[in-house]
């Protein structure tokens, strides 16, 4: 196993003082893979927290109370922990308190699974208590003891075992799957930004559909995503679609690129359609205006699970406008296109009706609809034409100095009423033709 100089460092200033000191977790894990090199070595040894405060001359005592204390070396963090075992989990997310141990074994005994209960320095090599390396070797996702007892414990655990499922493409193991089932309403202890964090971490893995089909076989989706629950085996009765809308769902994340505005964009474009449900007299059925509706119940999905503002706005506004394929685009269609969504989101906007494109049935004739936009939108932003409020020669302090008028609504209906003219003829667009019209055509109206 490659360590880093600064690694190096501290293991050698424990081991010198006459402390044991390895490196654990996911760094063995992946470095046993063959994977890149890891980002973060985490180091456990028998030192007590003082100790090893004493020991370094520049430390950070980020969880003390657990034991944790991160080492500064070379301007670098490094998390060492000593040795421990938890104290009684109350509710199933973090023990009451730690008893720190002088055995490295009962400190790897307390971890998630035995995948990352490996440790390693360059004097003892691989330690494998928990039958780790053949896991890897059989790509098995296993608790460590008892799975039941380890998801009562933190049961954030469940949604880890299933990310590393879908990751590293490894199946867990039949008692482990079974704890997370019997456990699953556990999920409901867990903080709407810890739940988040894994599910974004699982949209965008290699393998994001197979995380979506666990979090359904385990039950945790109708607790985490109730919402998308709804979409499970939910005909269309349509002749676009071949799929129930979750499997339909789960093809069009897995066509988006690995980006995770675009992925959760997919995730929630069709999340509104089990509402919008409606057949007709020949028996087809229909979603008329799921993508409007679709909006507002992503952006009430997305504040529950904590995003940030500017990834709600930008995510619900995909899926509103993912139905919006222009058969015959004209140039003013498309710049209205372009102003709505934005010139940096509208990329986005095309790969995922693409992606949707390819998760339904006969998806030739809209792949040829979604590259005559995106080819028209490429002509329209080199031509430099103008294409929102603040490219419009005029600004809202002009219009309040001509017509002696203060901020407010006013001045941006002004303001709206000018652009709309502009798409259509961007040769007006002139301080004077623009105060113009608006003497002339909306005074007048």
């Amino acid at each position: 196993m490659f360590i880093p100089k600064d690694v190096k460092i501290i293991l050698n200033s424990l081991k010198n003082k006459g402390y044991e000191a390895y490196i654990v977790g996911g760094s063995v894990r992946d470095s046993q893979m063959g994977k890149a090199l890891p980002k973060d070595y985490d180091i456990t040894t028998n030192a007590l927290p003082e100790e090893i405060v004493k020991l370094f001359s520049k430390t950070i005592p980020t969880g003390i109370k657990h034991g944790t204390i991160t080492v500064m070396i070379n301007g670098n963090g490094y998390e060492v922990t000593t040795y421990r075992i938890d104290g009684e989990y109350l509710d199933s997310r973090r023990p009451e308190d730690v008893t720190f141990v002088s055995s490295l074994k009962e400190d790897l005994a307390r971890r998630d699974f035995t995948i990352n209960a490996l440790a390693f320095n360059e004097e003892e090599g691989i330690i494998d208590y928990f039958g780790g390396m053949g896991d890897l070797n059989n790509k098995i996702i296993r608790a460590v003891g008892e799975p039941s007892k380890r998801f009562q414990e933190d049961a954030l655990r469940m949604l880890r075992a299933i990310r590393f499922a879908a990751r590293l493409d490894f199946h867990i193991e039949e008692k482990t799957l079974e704890g997370i089932k019997e456990n699953c309403y556990l999920i409901l202890n867990v903080s709407n930004e810890r739940i988040r964090d894994e599910l974004c971490k699982m949209l965008v893995c290699n393998n994001a559909a197979k995380a979506l089909r666990l979090l359904e076989e385990t039950k945790l989706l109708g607790f985490i995503l109730p919402e998308l629950q709804e979409t499970v085996g939910f005909h269309q009765q349509n002749p676009h679609h071949d799929k129930d809308i979750f499997e339909h769902i789960l093809a069009v994340v897995e066509k988006c690129p690995q980006q995770l505005n675009l992925r959760v964009a997919a995730l929630l474009h069709d999340i509104a359609k089990p509402r919008c449900f409606t057949v007709d007299k020949q028996g087809v059925g229909h979603f008329y205006g799921h993508d409007v509706k679709g909006c507002i119940l992503s952006e009430l999905i997305l504040r529950r699970l904590k995003f940030d503002n500017e990834s709600i706005s930008k995510i619900s506004l995909l899926v509103k406008e993912h139905m919006n394929v222009l058969e015959k685009p004209k140039d003013v269609s498309v710049k209205r296109l372009i102003n709505r969504v934005g010139v940096n989101l509208v990329q986005e906007l095309f790969a995922l009706q693409r992606a949707d494109a390819l998760g339904s049935c006969f998806p030739e004739m809209r792949l040829k609809e979604i590259d005559k936009v995106e080819e028209k939108t490429r002509f329209i932003l080199e031509s430099k034409v103008p294409l929102s409020i603040k490219e419009l020669a005029i600004s809202g302090k002009d219009l309040m100095s001509e017509f002696s008028l203060s901020p407010g609504t006013e001045i941006g209906d002004m303001l709206k009423f000018l652009l709309d003219k502009v798409l259509d003829n961007p040769e007006i667009n002139s301080k004077e033709q623009l105060l113009a019209i608006i003497y002339e055509d909306y005074i007048a109206k």
